[in-house]
């Protein structure tokens, strides 16, 4: 989709771009054969071949990061974090969950949370939900580090299309179901958590991680719903729609009768 972007070059936005497509410039080459003269895509050449998504997250709208998906997504890591609570001051992160569209990394307190903090620069984006707020500023708190990846937050490219709310509830409006994870969200995290700490209770750390993946399994979902959305109003639509990967396993069981139990 990069190589069919214009509205990131100076003096082109949203409608020029389009009327671009309209007369036939539909991609990087036909825009060189029609202005000869322009150099103005010659970094964008330079920063695709060099695998820098950095470079058009830097001169695009972060509304527009959709269009990073096709030519990145084997530098995506969708990352949730789960916590004791909503304050990067006062509370610590328990789990997080990563996945990288092959497979899915977990990472726990008191046993290799530390590993995440070099993991996660094997990878140039992330993609959150409501991450701006809250999980990338937790990460950065409680680790002491930059997250310099370029981020794609789903909470604002989902309200664009009019999906708002909970991350749970746009999967519901999408016809994800989580199963016997259902009843399960951030609060009962907590929850399940300290049934972990005060009982060593292996069921609730299982079943706080199998939340916790599906959490970054489903942001994949959910991000390939965007950019496919968008590319409705393109005339791309045919030509480029995404398709999921094959659906992960994720490693761990949750407990029904805990959650039960516990809710």
């Amino acid at each position: 989709m990069l190589t069919n972007t214009f509205c990131h070059m100076s003096n082109i936005g949203l409608k020029k771009e389009i009327d671009l497509w309209r007369q036939g410039v539909l991609t990087w080459r036909d825009y060189r054969k029609h202005f000869p003269e322009s150099n103005c895509l010659d970094k964008s050449e330079e920063h695709l071949s060099n695998k820098n998504p950095s470079f058009f997250a830097g001169v695009l709208d972060s509304d527009q990061y959709w269009r990073l998906v096709p030519d990145f997504r084997d530098s995506i890591a969708y990352i949730d974090i789960e916590t004791t609570g909503l304050s990067k001051d006062y509370n610590e992160i328990t789990t997080i969950a990563l996945y990288d569209g092959k497979d899915v990394h977990t990472y726990v307190n008191g046993q290799n949370l530390a590993k995440f903090k070099t993991d996660i620069q094997q990878y140039k984006m992330i993609v959150t939900y409501n991450g701006k707020t809250f999980d990338v500023p937790f990460i950065e708190k409680y680790f002491g580090i930059q997250l310099e990846h370029v981020h794609i937050d789903l909470r604002y490219l989902l309200k664009n299309l009019g999906l708002t709310g909970g991350l749970k509830m746009i999967e519901y409006k999408l016809g994800i179901d989580r199963g016997d994870l259902r009843a399960v969200d951030g609060f009962f995290a907590v929850t399940l958590w300290r049934e972990y700490q005060r009982n060593k209770n292996a069921h609730a750390l299982e079943t706080l991680l199998a939340y916790n993946c599906a959490d970054v399994v489903n942001l994949e979902y959910l991000l390939l719903h965007v950019f496919n959305k968008n590319l409705e109003s393109t005339p791309f639509q045919s030509q480029k729609i995404l398709h999921s990967a094959a659906r992960v396993t994720i490693p761990f069981q949750a407990d029904k009768k805990l959650i039960e139990r516990l809710s």
